[in-house]
């Protein structure tokens, strides 16, 4: 966290990550309505395995959906998690879901199978809960630990339905690397120095 950052109340941090995160749903059903309206140009932006030229689908893939029902389905998690994730500072908030978003592409990328094509903020959501339900046991603060324990019992039943491979239209694969890219990030990112009050 930044100095500015530090001398801010709760009150000012609660509002920044709401803010952020109001903004970031927002975008991303914007970004559905763009792609009704253009008869579905862009669900292209999803990643297809192993095509060289999908790389540079891997990060706009997180902010696609197809469909107002599969963005709606992501809204409340990605609002929540994003939010709680946030509160621990923007910065660091911008770090986490940069390497999530970059770590879970690359794996769909990898291992997908074939003639595929993998979009949505879900892995974003597996991997935002991930992160919330270790990262209080890994920096040992008790307020991390009833979030990440709240986190689980919210949304743990849903995480595991997600991950199973038996569902058709779904990115298990996807699932997967995001949730273990979110606890990997609370292990990269862990702070070294006291919870600001």
């Amino acid at each position: 966290m930044t100095g500015r950052e530090l001398e801010w109340s709760r009150g000012d941090r609660a509002k920044a990550a709401a803010k952020v995160m109001v903004g970031w749903v927002a975008l991303l059903w914007l970004l559905e309505v763009v792609d009704v309206a253009s008869g579905h140009a862009l669900d292209g932006l999803g990643i297809t395995p192993r095509t060289p030229s999908e790389l540079v689908d891997v990060v706009p893939a997180a902010f696609i959906h197809f469909g107002f029902a599969h963005v709606a389905a992501n809204t409340v998690p990605l609002l929540v998690m994003g939010f709680l994730a946030a509160l621990g500072g923007l910065r660091r908030f911008a770090a986490v879901c940069a390497l999530i978003i970059v770590a879970d592409g690359l794996g769909v990328w990898l291992i997908a199978p074939a003639h595929t094509n993998t979009a949505g903020a879900s892995g974003l959501i597996f991997g935002l809960f991930g992160y919330l339900l270790v990262t209080g046991f890994v920096e040992r603060r008790p307020l991390g630990v009833l979030v990440g324990l709240l986190v689980g019992a919210v949304w743990g039943t849903s995480i595991l339905v997600g991950l199973a491979p038996t569902q058709s239209g779904v990115s298990w694969q996807g699932h997967l690397l995001g949730l273990v890219a979110g606890v990997a990030t609370a292990f990269v990112f862990k702070r070294r120095t006291p919870e600001p009050a």
